[in-house]
């Protein structure tokens, strides 16, 4: 269980136990296995009784799509405490053979998560577009309409695959979109934003967004060069890192944005 290392960070710093926990949402595209999900089997793990448990699916948009899920169940009045976890372990889906994607792409090696909880929301935006499903997805034939066979693992078909060139344009104008979709919602300017955390995808679409939103390199944090590509756990991942090096403080407005397979993409505007 790849998220178990998040989940019990999460209950040492907030002094919260298992009992505690109204709801999981777990943000990832490389669970255990299918059924039950990745949250039920943590729910478990962890003693969290009166937690309502669930996976979402939503690649590398997968952490933003998780808070916002999240803040939906606390702002109904659902729950008062929810746990967001995001892990991947995507080495177990790679084809080694493909050098396009498996030198990109690796593990959360010490999973991280943030509670979210008790910092407000300036806005949310999460599109989508399944039109471009193919061009970053783990192959349509895996999953119940191809059952598990030796012929997956002899063409490869069983792992990530990604066109590149057609990604990296549609990450980089998506998640361009995304950031000014958020900052509109917010009522801010980028001049407003004191960190963007973008999805760590590769350094190239950072710039990229980081350029477009008019945000100067030194106000973007960056750790690709790190953990490569982590899907879902990427953002976690680097705002843990910030609020640990102190690069996010109390009281600052950091913004979110990220862009996955599907295609999905989001953003969002928090004071921390």
């Amino acid at each position: 269980m790849h998220g178990k290392a998040a989940a019990l960070q999460v209950l040492q710093e907030t002094g919260l136990t298992p009992l505690d926990i109204d709801a999981i949402v777990y943000a990832t595209v490389s669970p255990d296995r299918l059924l039950p999900s990745q949250a039920c089997d943590l729910q478990a793990i962890l003693g969290a009784k009166n937690a309502a448990a669930f996976d979402v699916g939503a690649a590398c948009s997968g952490f933003v799509f998780a808070l916002s899920t999240a803040e939906g169940i606390i702002a109904a009045e659902q729950g008062e405490h929810v746990l967001v976890i995001a892990a991947e372990k995507l080495t177990s889906i790679m084809d080694w053979s493909d050098r396009t994607t498996a030198v990109l792409f690796g593990d959360a090696p010490v999973p991280r998560s943030c509670a979210e909880h008790e910092r407000p929301r300036d806005s949310v935006g999460l599109p989508e577009d399944g039109r471009h499903a193919r061009r970053a997805a783990v192959s349509a034939r895996r999953g119940a309409t191809h059952p598990p066979s030796e012929e997956l693992l002899k063409d490869h078909s069983y792992y990530i695959k990604m066109a590149g060139r057609e990604v990296f344009k549609a990450a980089v104008l998506s998640m361009a979109d995304a950031c000014d979709h958020a900052l509109e919602r917010a009522g801010l300017s980028a001049g407003d934003i004191d960190l963007l955390i973008p999805h760590q995808a590769n350094i190239r679409i950072i710039e990229a967004t980081a350029k477009h939103a008019g945000m100067p390199m030194d106000k973007v944090y960056v750790n690709v060069d790190r953990f490569g590509n982590t899907s879902a756990a990427s953002i976690a991942i680097a705002l843990d890192e910030a609020v640990k090096t102190g690069r996010l403080k109390p009281g600052m407005v950091v913004m979110l944005c990220a862009f996955g397979a599907g295609f999905t993409w989001g953003s969002m505007v928090v004071r921390w």
